[in-house]
C-alpha cells in the first residue's frame, strides 16, 4: 500500500468517525473527570533534554512557543519561504504576522524553528508539560545540567558563557537544588544553537523507557561533545528568561518591547490561548485554567488559520491547506492535512524538509507520516501505545497528545495563571 493510499484511508477513518454524533456522558460525570496524570519524572527530562543546554533565554523562548503547536507551523513554513529575511527585515516583517510573540521571536533562530517543525510530536507534548508542570520542567532543566557538568561536557566557550551561582539572600532554593547553571550567549544580540547527542552528554540514562532524541541540522558535521551552529544575529527578538529558583520563566520588557514595538510594563509572561488556535489541553485542569475552545467561533478561528475548505488562508503559502478534523466535542480526534489546490489527494505537512505530520487513529494507534506524501514519503509504522514510545501517555485517549489532547478539540480563554497577557 503506497503511503498516500495509507494517509487518505486514515483521513478518511478519522473523517467518519468525526461525523458520527458521540454520545456524552452524564453531566455528572463530566464533572467528576479528573485531570490527565502527571508526566512522570522520567518524561518531562526526555522533553527537555534535547534543549536543557541551550542559553536560558532561547529555552525560555522555545518553552512558551511549544504551547502553540500550530503557530510554530506556520512560523516554520514563513521561515523557509524567507531564509534572506533577517535583521530589521525580519522585525518589519513579524510585524505583519498575528502569532503569539515567543512564535515571532523563534523566526530569528532558524535552526530552531526547523528542529520544532520536525518533531511536532515532542513540541505538543513539552507544551502541555510545561503549562501543567511548568516548575518540574523548569526542575528537571537543572538536573540535566548538573549532570551534564558533573560529566565534564557542560563549560564555557567562545561561544556561550556557563555561570553557577547560589540562592540570592532571602530567597529559599527547591528542594535538592543548591546552586544554578545558567548559560548565556557570550553576545547577547547573537546565538550559536547548541547541537549535542543527549544520550552522551548527560552520562548513562536513568529511564530506558524514555529515550530523548538527537537532532541536528542538515549538513551539520559533528565537533565534540556540544557543538554549535553558524552564528545568528537576533538582536532583541530573544526576549526571554529564567528565574531558576521560582522555576518560571519571564519577559525581558525592554528588548520585547523592542521587537515587538509595544509599551508593556509586566515581565510576567501569560500563556494566550488565543493564539492555541483550537488545539486542545492534555489536562483537564489547564482547559479548565483557560477556558474551552471548542466554540463555533474558536472552531471558525481554526478553519480560517489552517486554511480549511470555505476558510480564509492565513499566515500560510497559496495552495497549502490543512483541515482540523474533529471527532468528540471538547476533546475530539483530528489529522492535520495540507494540500495542494492543483492536487484533491495528495496529503502534505509541508513544515520543512523530513517533518514528520502525526495522523491519530482511534484510541490506540497512530501514523506517522513524512514530509511530502507525494515525494519520497514513506508508508507510517502503526503501532499500540503512545507518548515517544509504547505505553506512553500522549497518544491515547485522555493522554494527551495528538489523540484526545492533541491537535484538535481543546480549551481557549484565559491566559497562564487564569489570565491573558498583560499589556
Amino acid at each position: 500500500m503506497s503511503a498516500l493510499v495509507l494517509v487518505v484511508g486514515l483521513i478518511a477513518t478519522t473523517a467518519a468517525h468525526a461525523q458520527a454524533p458521540a454520545a456524552q456522558p452524564p453531566v455528572a460525570d463530566q464533572a467528576a473527570a479528573p485531570s490527565a496524570a502527571k508526566f512522570p519524572a522520567g518524561q518531562i527530562e526526555q522533553l527537555v533534554a534535547p534543549i536543557a543546554l541551550y542559553p536560558d533565554a532561547l529555552l525560555s523562548q522555545i518553552l512558551m512557543a511549544s504551547t502553540y503547536p500550530l503557530e510554530i507551523v506556520e512560523a516554520a513554513r514563513w521561515s523557509q519561504d524567507n531564509k534572506n529575511v533577517t535583521g530589521k527585515a525580519l522585525e518589519d516583517a513579524m510585524q505583519k504576522q498575528s502569532w503569539d510573540p515567543s512564535v515571532k521571536a523563534l523566526t530569528s533562530v532558524p535552526q530552531v524553528l526547523q528542529m520544532m517543525n520536525d518533531k511536532l510530536e515532542w513540541v505538543q507534548q513539552l507544551g502541555d508539560a510545561f503549562l501543567a508542570q511548568e516548575q518540574d520542567v523548569m526542575g528537571a532543566v537543572q538536573k540535566l545540567r548538573q549532570r551534564a557538568d558533573a560529566a565534564g561536557n557542560l563549560k564555557s566557550t567562545p561561544q556561550q558563557k556557563v555561570t553557577k551561582s547560589a540562592p540570592p539572600a532571602g530567597v529559599s532554593a527547591p528542594a535538592g537544588m543548591q546552586q544554578a547553571i545558567s548559560i548565556e550567549p557570550v553576545n547577547p544580540d547573537e546565538y550559536y544553537v547548541p547541537v549535542y547527542d543527549p544520550g552522551a552528554v548527560y552520562g548513562a540514562w536513568d529511564y530506558p523507557d524514555y529515550q530523548p532524541f538527537y537532532w541536528y541540522p542538515p549538513g551539520y558535521v559533528a565537533a565534540g561533545v556540544i557543538g554549535f551552529t553558524t552564528a545568528v544575529a537576533v538582536g532583541a527578538a530573544i526576549w526571554g528568561g529564567c528565574n531558576w529558583w521560582n522555576r518560571n520563566v519571564f519577559v525581558n520588557v525592554n528588548r520585547y518591547n523592542q521587537f515587538n514595538r509595544t509599551n508593556i510594563r509586566t515581565n510576567t509572561w501569560a500563556h494566550n490561548p488565543a493564539h492555541r488556535g483550537g488545539v486542545a489541553y492534555r489536562d483537564a485542569g489547564v482547559a479548565r485554567r483557560f477556558g474551552s475552545g471548542n466554540t463555533p467561533a474558536a472552531r471558525e478561528a481554526l478553519r480560517n488559520r489552517t486554511g480549511a475548505p470555505g476558510g480564509k488562508f492565513s499566515n500560510a503559502g497559496a495552495g497549502r491547506a490543512r483541515t482540523a478534523v474533529s471527532q468528540r466535542t471538547g476533546n475530539r480526534a483530528g489529522a492535520s492535512v495540507s494540500r495542494r489546490t492543483s492536487s484533491k489527494s495528495v496529503t502534505r505537512a509541508r513544515t520543512g524538509a523530513g517533518n514528520r505530520a502525526a495522523i491519530s487513529h482511534r484510541s490506540v494507534t497512530h501514523s506517522r507520516v513524512s514530509g511530502r506524501v507525494g515525494g519520497g514519503g514513506r508508508p507510517a509504522a502503526m503501532h499500540r501505545g503512545g507518548g515517544m514510545r509504547a505505553g506512553g501517555a500522549a497518544f491515547h485517549r485522555g493522554g494527551g497528545g495528538f489523540h484526545g489532547g492533541g491537535f484538535h478539540g481543546g480549551g481557549r480563554g484565559g491566559g497562564f495563571h487564569g489570565g491573558g497577557r498583560r499589556r
